[in-house]
């Protein structure tokens, strides 16, 4: 089945036309590791975690990145402050990066390219443009003229024409619609400040060079897809934009622009001042299962505001018990004899289903996501289907190898959203076990109550890698449970 995509550059949905259908390139914007990444940052990475397995399901060959920005002057302001190198300030912020994507259960890609680890491609695009003309100095640093670009602004359909010439930005972020020429090389200011010595001067690379320099050093070309949340479609990826066009403009950068909308916390923009900013692990920490954050964060269109609150984890919750509990029923059909899932190869699915009605209703889930990426249609022909499902088994209607076929079709709808379990619960805990998670526990709260985070942090790693839940409750009484 074919792909449409909405092009931002465009502004309509296209066909998607990959130049190799065998090498389709796709380049993600990934996180500033200074931080734990918060749910908004989450759900694009969610996002572009669907994109691959939806691209996967229809036979494509991926060659995918998103990139490791690991200096910046947030970076560099925290390694000023600590008194730590950069390389100490990111480490660990990258770490914990992973262990959120795998915790979620998002696919691992090709390549994660790191900033620090591409100075010498950065100084390369820079001289590029040089020779285009389109660099000047100005006390040490060099800046890209957007008026000497004629196509700036045609990605984010920002209006230039009042922009006064020579205006200068020489932060790595700044204001919506504040145009001006951005920097591409900053001189070092300080001793503190983290720099590289190159024959463009003792500095270091301005945000929006990072990305379009790490494209070209996985590439050597363009990409066929770039994604990101909608606010870096202007400056940052406009920026981009004009970087790699004005440096290669025998070539087309970017084939697709996809961009991920906002999420709201309870209808408002996420503050830490409004106390609604949460990351993944204070989510967790409340007790919720990862299989409920990961469900809810994908179950909206990606262009649509994702209006997120706890309330809706537990509407998730019930959503997916639904889904898994008819799966169970057709599991225990089968005695939970079938191929093992992970042998299954998603594109041989459509082929090894002959009942017309689950292969229609395979077709419909299909035809969702192939449209856009439209989740909440494939999600509403999944629960009609499960209505189906349960009403068929009550009759007694499957027969044969309708049951195996069933499983064929979870398999696949699992395939892009990787939150179903097709194994028998585990059984209960020996009394020594129980023993044991009790008295991890009991050290955790402890462990709280004496400031130590890193340990109360490891324990409930250790506990979660384990398959148990922890549950905070008002009262300060930690529960647990089975989740896996």
């Amino acid at each position: 089945m074919s792909f449409q995509f909405y092009n931002s550059k465009s502004g309509k949905k296209e066909p998607f036309l990959p130049k190799d259908p065998n090498r389709v390139k796709i380049y993600s914007c990934g996180p500033t590791v200074y931080n734990f990444a918060h749910i908004g940052n989450i759900r694009s990475f969610l996002f572009v975690d669907v994109l691959r397995r939806a691209l996967l399901s229809e036979g494509y060959v991926l060659d995918q990145s998103m990139n490791i920005t690991d200096i910046d002057d947030k970076i560099i302001n925290a390694s000023i402050e600590k008194k730590l190198s950069v390389e100490e300030i990111t480490a660990p912020w990258t770490k914990a990066f992973f262990e959120d994507l795998e915790s979620l259960n998002i696919l691992k890609l090709e390549h994660y390219p790191k900033a620090t680890e591409s100075i010498e491609d950065m100084v390369d695009l820079v001289h590029r443009l040089q020779k285009n003309g389109l660099v000047y100095e100005k006390d040490g640093s060099l800046y890209y003229s957007i008026q000497k670009f004629k196509g700036y602004g045609e990605l984010s359909k920002i209006d230039v024409a009042g922009m006064k010439s020579g205006v200068r930005n020489d932060a790595d972020e700044y204001e919506k619609d504040d145009v001006r020429d951005f920097v591409l090389w900053k001189n070092q200011k300080s001793e503190g400040e983290k720099s590289w010595e190159t024959d463009l001067g003792k500095g270091r690379p301005g945000w929006h060079l990072e990305c379009s320099a790490m494209i070209r050093k996985v590439y050597g070309s363009g990409v066929d897809i770039h994604t990101g949340g909608i606010d870096l479609l202007f400056p940052h990826h406009e920026n981009e934009h004009a970087q790699s066009q004005g440096a290669y403009p025998e070539e087309e950068f970017v084939t697709t622009w996809l961009h991920c909308e906002h999420l709201l916390v309870e209808g408002e923009k996420m503050s830490k001042s409004k106390g609604n900013f949460f990351t993944l692990r204070d989510i967790l920490e409340k007790g919720y299962d990862k299989k409920q954050i990961r469900y809810l964060l994908i179950s909206s269109h990606y262009r649509s505001k994702l209006n997120f609150s706890l309330a809706k984890l537990e509407e998730a919750k019930q959503a997916l018990e639904r889904i898994q509990t008819t799966l169970f029923r057709i599991l225990e059909s089968l005695d939970y004899v079938y191929e093992n899932p992970e042998r299954v190869n998603i594109q041989s699915i459509k082929a090894k289903i002959k009942n017309n009605q689950i292969l229609s209703a395979l077709t419909d889930f299909e035809s969702g996501f192939c449209d856009d990426l439209n989740l909440p249609k494939s999600l509403g022909s999944l629960f009609e289907f499960i209505k189906e499902i349960n009403q068929s088994y009550d009759k007694n209607l499957w027969v044969g190898n309708d049951h195996l076929e069933l499983v064929y079709y979870f398999l696949f709808v699992d395939s892009l959203l990787g939150v179903l379990d097709f194994k028998k619960e585990s059984p209960v805990f020996s009394l020594e076990e129980e023993n044991e998670i009790n008295g991890l526990v009991e050290e955790r709260a402890m462990a709280k109550k004496n400031k130590n985070f890193a340990r109360a942090d490891e324990i409930r790693n250790i506990l979660s890698s384990r398959g148990i839940q922890l549950l905070d409750t008002k009262e300060g009484i930690t529960q647990w449970k089975k989740v896996q």
